[in-house]
């Protein structure tokens, strides 16, 4: 179908592909950015793509950019990644690399794809994407190529855009090109072409998307470049071309003049070591303690002999203020642990000794320091990480969704999923500290499905608290909320319980939703995957009102 272009014909980016697109690129024969031409002027022109929402960091001076003098550039001169940098205009189906990027819906049907994809690369494509399960948003899933020229496909799914949540939308823009690229390196595959993955059918504005494109990859090269070769942006039309020459420069400079440059131009966020945006609110300030002035009585000096000035014993109170309370309490005399360790069983069982009564599990346990805690999550997390879990992940009880309306990560939790009765607790407990560790250390949002949940046996307070231990105090402190969808009045007393006996932090973040609409407003549909039974269960108990669910696409919209 295809047929190689002689290197003459294709020595610039002025060759497009013809009308039937049946010739062959290779990279060879498509120019390096360090070969391009320089475009970045120190002009101050007013773009006409500027948004009200984002000002055209080619228009004016950023808040952080002061000159070239005293300034270090965030994005220096770096020759070594700029070699594996493309710029292209045209399709990429038609490059001779490695995989190709699809921007798709999370259906991977072939209506929303990128155009031209499947007529290129033949039915064979889409009989595979029907096989994938569907991809979530910011994430990505690879196929075969069939008849195109690239050995792989890998398909993602953009965010839809809305200015209300556009850090959650530039986070999601950006974890799509991240996840290209890290697929890219797990199937061995070493040079990738994309196009724009933000679509006008999604309204995302194509300046600030480019900004996010461009720095995610620099950011990624920046601690890949020795897995990848090549990366190439695709361009189709002159409006896309023209923003990527101007704004290449600021993240991919070819000398120090563009560097310089570059420092006045750049916008004041430029994202984190993986080019998402930062949120000024969600940083860790570490600031040094205030100096306590101790008053001391004035003692008369006593002379020493010069051979006992060293052996001078310093008091307790000097060397506590010198050692970490956490450390203190692991180097307490043993007894004294014992005797305390005692006290606070004697204490809890005599206190909570109705919660068995009530049928709430044992809620008697010792309540665990901070170092306790530490050393307990520690442990489970390190047998964790050795064990193989499949069969509980299979089980789909806890899965990872995407971010909620202001982009914290989601921890999807299907109640109705947890069989009590084939579930080994023990080893359940190690796949949630194995799963929860990496969003734990963040502020993140957990969505509880309780639908249909009331007909399973559920777990006790006791073990719920336990639970809550081993996850640790990070867990309980970076927790946002936890939405239930369905809730019964059994789980609201459930919850209340959990408040009064267990912890009432945690367990006051609860917020109820009646119904999918109501949990919409918090998490986006598209940022989670949700079972079918859950759709039918929501008809089931608010019978269809102001409410309809497409049972083939799960798309969920208002009754007229």
């Amino acid at each position: 179908m295809y047929s190689p272009v002689a290197a003459s014909s294709a020595t610039s980016q002025d060759v497009l592909p013809n009308d039937n697109g049946d010739f062959v690129v290779t990279l060879d024969q498509v120019p390096r950015w360090i070969d391009a031409e320089h475009i970045l002027e120190n002009d101050n022109g007013d773009s006409p793509l500027s948004s009200p929402y984002f000002p055209d960091p080619l228009a004016f001076q950023s808040g952080t950019g002061n000159g070239a003098g005293g300034s270090v550039s965030r994005f220096p001169v770096d020759h070594e990644i700029n070699s594996r940098l493309y710029l292209w205009r045209g399709d990429p189906w038609n490059l001779e690399v490695d995989a190709v990027v699809n921007s798709t819906n999370e259906a991977l049907d072939e209506a929303h794809s990128s155009p031209g994809l499947h007529a290129a690369a033949g039915p064979g494509l889409a009989e595979e994407c029907a096989t994938l399960g569907g991809c979530r948003t910011g994430m990505a899933k690879v196929s075969n190529a069939y008849d195109l020229p690239a050995r792989k496909v890998i398909h993602t799914v953009g965010p839809k855009y809305a200015v209300k949540y556009h850090t959650a939308a530039e986070n999601a823009l950006s974890h799509c090109y991240r996840s290209c690229l890290e697929l890219l390196i797990e199937n061995g595959l070493r040079s990738i072409a994309m196009g724009c993955i933000y679509t006008d059918a999604k309204n995302y504005p194509r300046e600030p998307a480019a900004h996010v494109a461009i720095r995610t990859v620099r950011r990624f090269l920046e601690k890949q470049k020795d897995n990848v070769t090549a990366v190439v942006f695709c361009t189709t039309n002159t409006i896309d071309t023209e923003i990527y020459k101007r704004l290449l420069p600021l993240y991919f400079p070819r000398d120090k003049h563009e560097e310089e440059v570059a420092l006045t131009k750049l916008p004041a966020d430029v994202g984190d070591e993986n080019g998402e945006t930062t949120i000024d609110e969600r940083k860790i300030r570490i600031k040094p303690l205030p100096k306590k002035k101790v008053s001391k009585p004035p003692r008369e000096p006593v002379d020493l002999p010069v051979s006992d000035v060293g052996l001078v014993r310093r008091t307790s109170s000097y060397l506590d203020s010198f050692l970490d309370p956490a450390f203190m309490s692991l180097i307490k005399d043993p007894d004294e642990r014992r005797l305390e360790q005692w006290e606070k069983t004697v204490q809890a069982q005599r206190s909570w000794t109705f919660a068995n009564l009530l049928g709430f599990g044992d809620l008697g346990g010792p309540s665990l320091s901070a170092a306790e805690e530490y050393s307990l999550h520690s442990r489970y997390l390190s047998k964790a990480k050795s064990l193989n879990l499949s069969e509980i992940a299979d089980m789909k009880i806890v899965y990872r969704g995407g971010v909620d309306s202001e982009g914290r990560p989601v921890m999807v939790v299907v109640g109705a999923h947890f069989l009590l009765r084939c579930l080994d607790l023990e080893r359940f407990v190690h796949y949630v500290v194995k799963e929860f560790e990496p969003i734990i250390q963040k502020p993140y949002t957990i969505v509880y499905f309780h639908s249909a949940a009331s007909l399973q046996v559920q777990p006790d307070l006791g073990w719920m608290k336990r639970l809550q231990q081993i996850l640790g105090r990070k867990h309980q402190h970076n927790l946002h909320a936890i939405y239930i969808l369905h809730p019964t009045l059994g789980l609201k007393v459930a919850v209340l319980a959990l408040q009064m006996l267990v912890d009432s932090v945690v367990w006051k973040k609860v917020v109820y939703a009646d119904r999918l609409l109501q949990l919409f407003r918090y998490v986006p549909r598209e940022q989670l995957t949700i079972p079918d039974f859950v759709f039918q269960h929501d008809l089931e108990v608010n019978g269809g009102k102001g409410l309809i669910v497409d049972p083939r696409t799960k798309y969920v919209y208002h009754r007229p």
